[in-house]
């Protein structure tokens, strides 16, 4: 029973830490051509000029499942708009297929079966995120931000469920 309670305080403990730590720059799921998604007439060149696309973000590829696909391949591949040598088909049959996009380089994606020259097919560059923004000096006369209100209020609400289940 001690340990049990010991256990319950220290992931209380630990969850209280996690909270108050401030936030840093979160992934990103995008949804290739927007509302539009992966299908014909859509210049996805345009589409991914309006987007930065960082580490560790995911693409979204919706699409009729049959008839089109999302194949990566390599530059001179996406440019002659050559599915024969895909380096990954991320395909899966279910016209809903994620890409995560977790290295830093130039990703190049088309759809096979002609689809690619009529304009579905997609270039983005992935760069690393940018550093967290540096915390500001406090100033004494100063009210705490709204951020860390917030962070603060969910530890508080943390601490008062974990000290219920303890007593």
């Amino acid at each position: 029973m001690e340990m049990s309670r010991f256990g319950l305080v220290l992931a209380c403990s630990v969850l209280m830490v996690v909270m108050m730590m401030p936030s840093e720059v979160e992934a990103k799921r995008w949804t290739v051509g927007g509302n539009k998604g992966w299908t014909s007439n859509v210049n996805y060149t345009i589409w991914a000029q309006n987007v930065t696309f960082y580490k560790d973000d995911w693409l979204f590829f919706v699409y009729d499942r049959n008839q089109q696909n999302v194949l990566q391949v390599n530059k001179t591949d996406y440019e002659s708009c050559n599915e024969n040598n895909p380096i990954h088909s991320w395909t899966t049959g279910a016209g809903r297929d994620v890409v995560p996009l977790n290295v830093t380089k130039h990703y190049y994606f088309i759809s096979g079966h002609g689809f690619c020259y009529g304009g579905m097919k997609l270039a983005v560059h992935v760069i690393n995120p940018p550093p967290p923004p540096r915390a500001a000096p406090i100033k004494s006369d100063s009210a705490p931000s709204a951020s860390f209100g917030l962070r603060s209020a969910m530890a508080f609400v943390a601490a008062w469920t974990c000290a219920s289940q303890l007593f």
